[in-house]
């Protein structure tokens, strides 16, 4: 992920903060084999639904907005969510290709 784009979602969470919405950031902090994303890429999502950036993409980041969803719903600070390969669900989160990858979330002020 580009510095450019790193300031563009922090800079839009931001905003979306100063128009009094929840904002959760998500950042990828560990992967193994076959991952789609870096360590360090980040998406930030807000109580509304709308998410920019991305941390894996398809099925994954699917699930990771749902886990933002229920964290900021929950009132929680942050949360640590694996994805690996030999869970029952890799294929339904979209990691079949082999890979692992651990994603960081938490709420914004």
């Amino acid at each position: 992920m580009t510095q450019s784009l790193k300031d563009t979602i922090l800079e839009e969470a931001i905003s979306w903060i100063e128009a009094d919405q929840q904002v959760a950031l998500a950042t990828v902090i560990k992967t193994w084999g076959s991952s789609p994303f870096q360590v360090g890429s980040k998406m930030i999502i807000s109580d509304n639904g709308n998410f920019l950036g991305s941390v894996s993409g398809g099925c994954v980041e699917a699930s990771v907005i749902n886990e933002c969803m229920e964290l900021m719903k929950n009132k929680n600070s942050f949360k640590k969510i694996e994805f690996k390969v030999t869970d029952e669900s890799a294929w339904n989160v979209g990691l079949a290709c082999g890979g692992e990858m651990t994603v960081f979330i938490e709420k914004v002020n």
